[in-house]
């Protein structure tokens, strides 16, 4: 397994206990909002943050999502 597709199983799976959800609930979330490929893509940003960092980043980028759509 490459060590990205292991650190993005890792960061979906703490996400997801982070916000009290099952690792597949978030990713669908990420999917429906076609954030999946980016969130894997930040792997060398991610990697070497502290873990809240990127949730934090993620949180943002759900956000802005939902303002978009006018949801927020």
């Amino acid at each position: 397994m490459r060590k990205e597709t292991a650190f993005f199983i890792y960061l979906l799976e703490r996400y997801a206990e982070e916000k009290g959800k099952t690792a597949d609930q978030v990713l669908k979330e990420w999917d429906s909002m076609e954030l999946t490929d980016f969130i894997y893509d930040m792997y060398e940003i991610y990697h070497v943050e502290r873990l809240q960092n990127a949730f934090d980043d993620i949180d943002e980028l759900i956000m802005e999502h939902k303002e978009n759509l006018g949801m927020a």
